[in-house]
């Protein structure tokens, strides 16, 4: 994961990003409590914030290769570490930022690089509404979407940008699980998807770390990885359970917005009068008529 090299000479440019990246580290894990991720405090704790190896035990890192990060020692990190580190020492978007600019790299996640969202796909996504759409890559990260797709699973306004992709929600958020119907088929038929598109990205961090973190966090995901099966994207009828509104039966389609499978436009629309004046009641308790 980590290989110590030559220290740059003092002085040097990356020598000052070294001491940077450390005193940045060490910052961040001293403002974050035990209780925040978990943990208890014990009586005997002295040091404000994180240990250093709680912070690795969290991020999952050796406890050595951390504290030589915080020594400000010339290590390789790789962004599938940086990102571990982001979400264990709770980074907003300009901290995670600063994190990858510190250490070099460039972050891969969709938060960071919104490829396809042009001013008029956001102007199509919006007047869909009351249908719920979204522009998803291939990796299932949600790039955007209108008020119709921010109510339909959970409340997306309040889920990380970073953490905006389908196959995590649909493996770790509850909210999220509680809309799907058929929750299983649907985990089952996404890893085949996932799969199948990441033939052509093998090679590439951002696909890596997801399914790392995937394979790391949901059991269901891991087996249903094992299953290596194959699937490429379909129209499909598809039921949802609104936490609002009840059970929506509704018709999935894909619309690519590129000659290669790349960004797409999803969105459903409903297949019976019953979801159609349930999207709009949804659509409208969110977007109260103006009274002006």
């Amino acid at each position: 994961m980590a290989q110590e090299t030559a220290a740059p000479a003092a002085g040097s440019g990356a020598a000052v990003r070294h001491h940077e990246l450390a005193a940045f580290l060490r910052s961040r894990r001293e403002r974050i409590t035990p209780e925040q991720v978990g943990l208890p405090r014990g009586a005997r704790r002295r040091t404000p914030g994180l240990r250093r190896e709680e912070v690795a035990h969290l991020s999952s890192v050796g406890v050595t290769w951390y504290t030589w990060l915080e020594q400000a020692r010339d290590i390789h990190v790789s962004v599938q570490v940086l990102d571990a580190l982001a979400r264990t020492l709770m980074l907003d978007l300009s901290e995670r930022a600063h994190l990858f600019r510190l250490a070099g790299s460039t972050d891969p996640t969709p938060a960071a690089h919104c490829e396809g969202i042009t001013d008029a796909v956001r102007m199509t996504l919006d007047q869909l509404d009351p249908l719920p759409a979204s522009v998803q890559n291939s990796r299932y990260d949600i790039l955007g979407y209108n008020r119709a797709y921010s109510q339909l699973f959970c409340d997306l306004d309040t889920i990380p940008p970073e953490d905006r992709n389908c196959m995590l929600l649909v493996h770790t958020n509850p909210a999220w699980q509680e809309s799907i119907v058929h929750l299983d088929d649907t985990r089952r038929l996404m890893a085949a998807k996932l799969r199948a598109s990441m033939a052509g990205h093998l090679s590439e961090p951002a696909w890596k770390m997801l399914v790392k973190r995937l394979q790391a966090e949901s059991p269901e995901f891991r087996e249903n990885w094992r299953r290596y099966e194959i699937v490429v994207s379909r129209t499909k009828t598809k039921q949802f359970r609104n936490r609002h509104v009840g059970l929506l039966t509704l018709q999935h389609t894909d619309l690519w917005l590129s000659p290669e499978n790349g960004a797409r436009l999803v969105t459903f629309t409903p297949v019976d009068e019953v979801s159609r004046e349930r999207l709009e009641r949804l659509y409208a308790l969110f977007n109260p008529p103006s009274t002006g």
